[in-house]
C-alpha cells in the first residue's frame, strides 16, 4: 500500500530533516513510528500527505506517485493532526459528517457513519456540544473521527490518545483496528511505547533524521532469555554519577535508569539496591523482564555514534 525509498529531505540552510528513509506497509497493518522528539517524525508525515516536497526519493501509495502528484495523496490520506483540529462553531455531529461529505461520501451514507462512530466511542453526550466548549480529550476523538469517518488506503494518526481518557482510549484502539481489517494502511506516529508495544503490527525508530531499527515490537525485546531489567528511580536532587559509573551499560531517561541483569546476578544487584536505597540514592527499585521501552532507549543509546551522529547500520527483524 506505501512505499517509500531513500526519502531524504535538506531544507535551504542545511538541515537535514530525514535522510535516505525506506519503509514498505501493507495494507491492513497498524505501523507505528517512534523516535524522540525533533527525530524527522513529523517532517516524514508532511510528505507522506503531500505538504511537503523531498530533495530526493520516491513515495507511492497504492501504486501512485504522491511526490509527482501531490493532490493524490490528499485524496489517498485520511489524516489526524498532532495538533487539536480547530473545530470552533461546529458541534461533533457537523463536523465528523462535514468531513465525510468533502471526503465524497453522500449525505445519508456520511451522516450514518458519523453516528456509528459517536456510538462506538461513546460520545454521544457532547456530539451537539460546539467544539470551543469540548475538552481536549473530547477533541482529540473528534479529531480522530474527522479522519476516520471516510478512511482513505493510508491512514495517518499522529499522537491519536493525547488527553483520552482510559476507557475511550481502549475504544479507539478498537476502531483503528477495525478499519485496518478493512484495507486501510495505519501509521501511528507516537511517544508512548507501551501503546505501540500492544497496538501495532511493526515498528520503526526514527532518529536524528535516520531510520535505525523496524520490526515486530517483540522482535526489539532481548532475545537473550536470561536478560532482565533492573530498574532504578533516583532520590529526587541525586546525581547519578555514581551509579552510572558501576553500569556501563545503564541507560537513563530523567529519575530512572535502566540496568542490564541476568537470572544469576538477581541476588547480588538486589543487594547492591538496597545499599543505594540505604545511602539515599534511589528511591525505590524493581526488576522484570525487559519491556519494549527499556529496549527503546537502548536502542536509542546505541545509534548514537561517539561523536554524537547516528550509526548508518540500519536493523530490520521480522
Amino acid at each position: 500500500m506505501i512505499e517509500i525509498t531513500n526519502l531524504t529531505k535538506q531544507y535551504k540552510n542545511g538541515c537535514v530533516a530525514n535522510e535516505g528513509i525506506s519503509l514498505k506497509i501493507a495494507p491492513g497493518e497498524v505501523f507505528g513510528l517512534l523516535g524522540p522528539n525533533g527525530a524527522g517524525k513529523t517532517t516524514l508525515v508532511n510528505q507522506l500527505i503531500g505538504l511537503l516536497k523531498p530533495t530526493s526519493g520516491t513515495i507511492t501509495i497504492d501504486g501512485v506517485d504522491v511526490v509527482a502528484d501531490p493532490d493524490a495523496s490528499r485524496r489517498l490520506c485520511s489524516f489526524q493532526p498532532q495538533s487539536q483540529v480547530l473545530i470552533d462553531g461546529l458541534t461533533p455531529l457537523e463536523a465528523i459528517e462535514l468531513t465525510g461529505r468533502i471526503r465524497g461520501m453522500d449525505r445519508k451514507t456520511a451522516r450514518l457513519r458519523t453516528k456509528s462512530l459517536i456510538e462506538r466511542l461513546q460520545l454521544e453526550q457532547w456530539a451537539k456540544t460546539r467544539g470551543e466548549d469540548l475538552s481536549g480529550g473530547v477533541r482529540r476523538l473528534t479529531a480522530f473521527c474527522m479522519a476516520c469517518v471516510a478512511p482513505a488506503k493510508a491512514v495517518v494518526l499522529d499522537e491519536p490518545t493525547n488527553d483520552v481518557d482510559p476507557q475511550r482510549r481502549r475504544l479507539l484502539w478498537r476502531e483503528i483496528k477495525t478499519i485496518a481489517d478493512g484495507g486501510s494502511a495505519i501509521i501511528l506516529v507516537t511517544h508512548n511505547v507501551l501503546e505501540a508495544e500492544r497496538s501495532t503490527d511493526r515498528l520503526a525508530i526514527i532518529h536524528k533524521a535516520r531510520l535505525i531499527r523496524q520490526g515486530t515490537p517483540a522482535s526489539f525485546r532481548s532475545k537473550e532469555e536470561e536478560n532482565m531489567i533492573l530498574e532504578l528511580i533516583l532520590e529526587p536532587g541525586k546525581t547519578p554519577a555514581d551509579i552510572l559509573a558501576q553500569e556501563a551499560n545503564a541507560v537513563q531517561t530523567g529519575r530512572r535508569i535502566f540496568c542490564p541483569v541476568t537470572i544469576g546476578e538477581v541476588a547480588e544487584r538486589v543487594h547492591w539496591a538496597n545499599e543505594l536505597m540505604n545511602k539515599q540514592l534511589i528511591e525505590e527499585y524493581s526488576i522484570n523482564p525487559p519491556s519494549l521501552e527499556e529496549s527503546y532507549l537502548q536502542i536509542i543509546a546505541d545509534g548514537e555514534g561517539s561523536d554524537g551522529t547516528v550509526s548508518n547500520n540500519l536493523q530490520e527483524d521480522r
